[in-house]
């Protein structure tokens, strides 16, 4: 009997060596590489015509072809359209990804139960029964009557189901359980992760079937399996929060039909996923009155403007290196931002232990959060509260300047549209025409927005 051939190949690349290394060395990845069986024999998988994507087209000029905008179809369920770019695109892959328990199925089963009113939809599933899933059903209360249901791992007769049915829209839960024959490699390998998305993404294309694919997630948060399965899709969505919270989190990585960093804003309730209209009122503390470390921003979720509440707690340290603790915030950014209000405000917390919450869970990656993390941090340290219906944005420079926000205009808006009276914002950013009920104070540097700040109290 001959011997198995193998070689290793990394998860996150795709890049394949003949020997095991704990580097790659096409991405130099640490611990990436799995040892997978080098596949052999005559039979070409791409031979035949019909699996090409399509039929050979003429060159054209770009200027010759026209640009239509692409149709969609909604789901039924508002904020899923929203991560979507509005709804799904025929043909279209998307992949979404999350931590075991998150909502991921009972989300398109939501979806597919309300599509099925007006299309034909097809459930493919490769980790639960038809049993189970007519038991998630009846406990989320949705019509599913029109609803085709599949239990089937291998991709040969899913391929097969979806050419007989064609429906409109098809779900395969999850990507990970599927496997081909036209492979040796066990399901979940990187072979054949790779070669079941790439034969899905062919025929959706080829019919005009848009697939949504389930995809696990490794330790790290990031999708399992090589890094090209997020290349070969349409749009990539991960689910975020934490699954002892009633509260989770669409957001959108990358759209090539829509905007990318959307954001969805999910409860989980006993009849499954809500949309939550007003996600502002998640992340913002409910006081009777103003506490000391509190300061409401207004960050930028894709085309979303949402109100944020960031506390900071600041203590006298008895370590000799004070602590610095950040969460939903960068780390690296609150050293730095506790140097320039050293260095331009006078303010120094180098003897003291200083942490930050974003409230709600939501991770703030914008640098528009500056000001606001630098306003708690002074509340805290003199334990005097900020301003009643106060609310900031701003990125701090290194040399103390505060620069503007992109969608000025539309943060404050959404901040006006919620209560709040008074907007400390960067000059730049400053409305021409006045706001309804909100006065705002624009400011230039981060000891100007500190001295403004004392004159309100």
């Amino acid at each position: 009997m001959a011997k198995v051939k193998t070689n290793y190949t990394c998860t996150e690349c795709g890049g394949v060596t003949s020997k095991w290394t704990g580097q790659c060395p096409a991405c130099s990845a640490w611990n990436t590489l799995v040892e997978t069986v080098i596949e052999t024999g005559a039979n070409n998988r791409f031979s035949n015509q019909h699996q090409g994507l399509a039929q050979s087209a003429p060159v054209l000029s770009l200027a010759d072809i026209e640009a239509i905008d692409v149709p969609r179809f909604g789901t039924g369920i508002e904020e899923f359209d929203r991560v979507l770019g509005g709804g799904l695109v025929s043909g279209g892959v998307v992949l979404i990804g999350g931590d075991p328990g998150i909502g991921k199925s009972t989300l398109l089963l939501q979806a597919l139960a309300n599509l099925s009113k007006l299309k034909k939809v097809l459930y493919v599933s490769g980790e639960e029964s038809g049993a189970q899933i007519a038991l998630r059903a009846k406990r989320l209360a949705v019509d599913a009557k029109e609803l085709k249901l599949q239990a089937e791992i291998q991709l040969e007769k899913i391929l097969g189901t979806l050419a007989e049915h064609k429906p409109d829209v098809a779900v395969i839960d999850s990507i990970q359980t599927m496997y081909s024959d036209a492979l040796s490699s066990a399901p979940g390998s990187v072979a054949q992760v790779r070669e079941c998305a790439a034969q899905l993404t062919r025929v959706a294309k080829q019919s005009g079937v848009t697939i949504i694919m389930v995809g696990h997630v490794t330790k790290e948060g990031a999708l399992a399996g090589p890094r090209v399965l997020e290349h070969i899709v349409d749009t990539v969505l991960y689910f975020e929060g934490d699954t002892h919270s009633s509260f989770r989190l669409v957001r959108a990585i990358k759209n090539r039909f829509g905007a990318v960093n959307e954001l969805g804003v999910f409860a989980m309730t006993e009849k499954g996923l809500k949309g939550v209209s007003n996600p502002s009122a998640l992340f913002l503390s409910q006081h009777d009155n103003p506490v000391p470390g509190s300061c409401v921003m207004v960050t930028q979720e894709g085309t979303r403007p949402l109100l944020v509440e960031i506390q900071a707690l600041v203590d006298s340290s008895p370590l000799p290196n004070a602590r610095r603790l950040s969460v939903g915030l960068e780390q690296n950014r609150l050293a730095m931002l506790l140097a320039v209000m050293h260095r331009h405000a006078g303010v120094a917390a180098y003897d003291q232990d200083v942490f930050i919450n974003a409230v709600g869970g939501v991770k703030i990656t914008e640098p528009a959060a500056d000001l606001a993390v630098l306003l708690a941090i002074q509340s805290s340290m003199r334990s005097k509260p900020l301003p009643r219906g106060l609310v900031v944005f701003g990125e701090v420079g290194l040399a103390g300047e505060i620069r503007p926000a992109p969608r000025g205009q539309e943060r404050l808006r959404e901040a006006a549209k919620l209560g709040f009276s008074l907007a400390l914002i960067p000059k730049s950013n400053a409305p021409k025409q006045k706001i309804e009920g909100l006065k705002v104070v624009g400011v230039e540097r981060i000891d100007e927005a500190i001295n403004r700040i004392r004159e309100f109290e």
